[in-house]
């Protein structure tokens, strides 16, 4: 097939297989994609706005037994440096991420080889009944199987007892690249991909919205990071008629400072500016039935972000009160409310602010 052939395709809205994608992303000139992933992104959405969020990022904990050797922010639970954050230190975070206008926590942590269902229960539980507007956008897959497997119980049933404790959504956390061969390398202990995406399809029967991630740019092939896409477009295309599903896709390079993989074996970032935009652009192309597609600007900059604005992004993210694990990593990029609002106009965009869910605020 020809690369006129495969555009026509996917400008009549028809999935494009491995090879078709793979032509597309080497042969296609970078203005060539750019303007593909744009037309489609003012297919799904006609008008000029940028969506945008403030939460907060929380980390319950810094104990992990998942190893992961990009990051550098776990430690064992014996560890002089481990924590469980108290019910005391989240409302002071709760408190400031309302003062500064939030009204979603993202609680994510490690895979705590103590922490069973119990405990998220409690901590859901007791922090909605203090705060009983505030959103949890909490866990992810990972998460989801280690709790599951803790408790001898199917993630149905783990997800069923969160929803009811004060889950609000599920973050695509953990993904990286959805490769067995790249999990067994780079995070081993971490769920597989089946079951990472077997958590997802039980979300979406469950109508509990989630999203999808990427992490890019260290020991994957392109093939692997196109056959990432196709799999969490399969499994939307799965879930049930008028459920959430997938709300949004966030792909974002790895960030290599003073992690396992850098600095044991040699595995740098060198994802470039072009190449970032490259890759929101085939993921807007490929992921035809996700309506989100959001810019990394905490990984990648401010203007590398804002021209991904024009290359099928349409979501800029939160500000990020808080985030610790790809900020230690190499991620030292910061915006306020105004700031990131000031970012969407220069780019000739009209800044709208949304929930977890993306209905306006």
């Amino acid at each position: 097939m020809t690369i006129n052939q495969i555009i026509e395709k996917v400008l009549n809205s028809e999935n494009i297989n491995l090879s078709e994608a793979k032509l597309l992303y080497e042969k296609s000139g970078l203005a060539n994609l750019i303007a593909i992933a744009n037309s489609i992104r003012f297919q799904k959405h006609n008008n000029k706005k940028v969506t945008w969020i403030i939460d907060r990022n929380v980390n319950y904990t810094n104990v992990c037994i998942s190893g992961c050797q990009f990051c550098n922010f776990y430690c064992s639970a014996n560890s002089k440096k481990a924590y469980i954050t108290s019910i005391e230190d989240f409302k002071v975070k709760i408190d400031e991420m309302i003062t500064l206008g939030g009204n979603q926590l993202l609680l994510q942590g490690g895979l705590h080889p103590r922490l069973g269902l119990a405990y998220y229960k409690e901590l859901f539980s007791k922090l909605k009944q203090e705060y009983p507007t505030i959103k949890f956008h909490a866990l992810g897959p990972p998460e989801i199987v280690h709790i599951s497997k803790l408790e001898g119980i199917d993630y149905e049933t783990t997800l069923k007892e969160l929803i009811i404790s004060g889950l609000d959504s599920l973050p695509g956390a953990g993904a990286e690249i959805l490769s067995d061969r790249v999990r067994s390398i780079i995070s081993k202990n971490k769920c597989n991909v089946k079951e990472w995406l077997d958590v997802m399809r039980e979300a979406h029967k469950l109508n509990l919205p989630t999203s999808a991630t990427m992490m890019f740019g260290h020991i994957e092939t392109l093939e692997e990071r196109l056959q990432h896409l196709i799999y969490i477009r399969d499994v939307q295309s799965e879930k049930p008629n008028g459920n959430y599903g997938f709300l949004s896709f966030i792909p974002w390079p790895f960030q290599d400072k003073d992690t396992t993989l850098s600095n044991h074996y040699g595995v740098k970032n060198n994802v470039t500016a072009e190449e970032y935009i490259r890759m929101i652009a085939i993921s807007r192309i490929m992921l035809s039935n996700i309506s989100n597609i959001q810019a990394s600007w905490l990984t990648v900059g401010k203007t590398t972000a804002q021209l991904c604005l024009h290359a099928g992004a349409n979501d800029f993210g939160s500000i990020m009160i808080e985030e610790n694990v790809v900020s230690v990593a190499g991620a030292d990029y910061k915006f306020d409310a105004d700031g990131i609002q000031r970012a969407i106009i220069e780019s000739g965009f009209e800044p709208q602010k949304r929930n977890q869910k993306f209905d306006f605020i």
